[in-house]
C-alpha cells in the first residue's frame, strides 16, 4: 500500500518505440496527475506485442528501483475483455493489462499482496480510446497512485489466483544435466537462460563450484564451452558460460554475438552438462 505521500518513483515500460509520440503523450498524462514524480523510462523497445519479453525486463528491473509505481504496457489485447489491473507487491504498485505482464515482477518483489481491477472510470482520461489504454487508463491511474491515491480506490479487489499468468519457463535438473531455455537476448547477443548457478552446481553432483566447462546442447548442435566469471575469462571471439548481472546463467561471447554464433532465439531449449572429460566430438563454438 502506498504511503499518504505517495511514491517519488514512477517507472514506465512499453513496446511503443520512439518513432511516434505515444510515449510523450503518456508522459504528459503522468505529469498532469503527478507533477512531482520522477518518471523513469525502463524501456520502450520491447518487441511489439511480446508480453513475455516485457515481463522479463520488468521483473529484472523493478527490484533495483526504489518503492514506486511501475506502469507497463505491452498489450496486444487492448480494447478486448482483458482486465486492467493494479497489483501491489513488496511496497510497489504495478499498473497495466492483466495478460501476464506484471506477475513475474510481482514475484521478484516478494509476492503479490493485493490486486485491483481498474474499473473506477472517474480516474481515466476521457474520451477513452479502444486502442490506447496506455494514455487513457494506465498513465493517469498510475500517476494518481504515485501522487498519493490509495490503490484500492482504483477499483474492485480480486484474488491473485485470478490473474492471467504466462507459462512457466523450462527449468530443471535431470540426470546430471541442467535443462532450460533462452529467457532473453540482449543487444550484444548474450543469451540469458532460465538456468541458475545452483542448477549447474546440482548438475555437477553438488560440488561447491560449477564445473570448469559445460557441454552446451542447443537445437542447432553441441559444443563444449568453458565456465568463467567474466567475458574476459576467454579470448576475444570465444564463447563462455557465466552468471550474468541478474543472477542467471548466460551463454555469451567475448566481443561477439553468442545468439548468432549458436543460432539461438528466445524460447530455444538449451541443456548444460558438466564436462569431466573432453569429448573429441565436441568443439568450442
Amino acid at each position: 500500500m502506498s504511503s499518504p505521500a505517495g511514491y517519488s518513483c514512477l517507472s514506465f515500460l512499453t513496446d511503443y518505440g520512439r518513432e511516434d509520440g505515444f510515449v510523450a503523450v503518456c508522459h504528459g498524462q503522468m505529469l498532469v496527475h503527478a507533477p512531482a514524480a520522477r518518471v523513469v523510462d525502463i524501456t520502450h523497445e520491447v518487441p511489439p506485442g511480446d508480453v513475455r519479453r516485457g515481463a522479463t525486463v520488468l521483473a529484472e528491473t523493478v527490484p533495483e528501483l526504489p518503492p514506486g509505481v511501475h506502469v507497463a504496457v505491452v498489450d496486444p489485447g487492448v480494447g478486448t475483455e482483458r482486465r486492467s489491473v493494479v497489483v501491489l507487491a513488496g511496497g510497489h504498485a504495478l499498473v497495466g493489462p492483466d495478460n501476464g505482464l506484471l506477475v513475474w515482477a510481482a514475484g521478484a518483489l516478494g509476492g503479490i499482496d493485493a490486486c485491483y481491477e481498474i474499473d473506477n472510470t472517474s480516474l481515466w482520461r476521457h474520451p477513452v480510446s479502444a486502442t490506447f489504454h496506455g494514455r487513457d487508463i494506465y498513465a493517469p491511474v498510475g500517476a494518481r497512485i504515485a501522487a498519493g491515491l490509495e490503490p484500492s480506490r482504483a477499483g474492485t479487489e480480486f484474488p491473485a489466483s485470478a490473474l492471467v499468468r504466462l507459462p512457466e519457463p523450462r527449468r530443471e535438473v535431470t540426470g546430471g544435466t541442467a535443462r532450460g531455455e533462452v529467457r532473453a537476448i540482449d543487444r550484444f547477443g548474450n543469451c540469458q537462460l532460465t538456468v541458475l548457478r545452483e542448477d549447474l552446481v546440482r548438475a555437477g553432483g553438488g560440488s561447491a563450484e560449477p564445473a570448469g566447462s559445460f557441454r552446451v546442447r542447443t537445437p542447432g548442435g553441441r559444443w563444449t564451452v568453458p565456465f568463467g566469471t567474466t567475458f574476459g575469462s576467454v579470448g576475444p571471439g570465444e564463447p563462455v558460460v557465466l552468471v550474468d548481472s541478474a543472477g542467471y546463467i548466460a551463454v555469451a561471447e567475448n566481443s561477439g554475438d553468442a545468439a548468432r554464433r549458436f543460432g539461438l532465439s528466445v524460447g530455444a531449449a538449451v541443456d548444460l552438462e558438466p564436462v569431466t572429460r573432453e569429448s573429441r566430438s565436441d568443439t568450442v563454438g
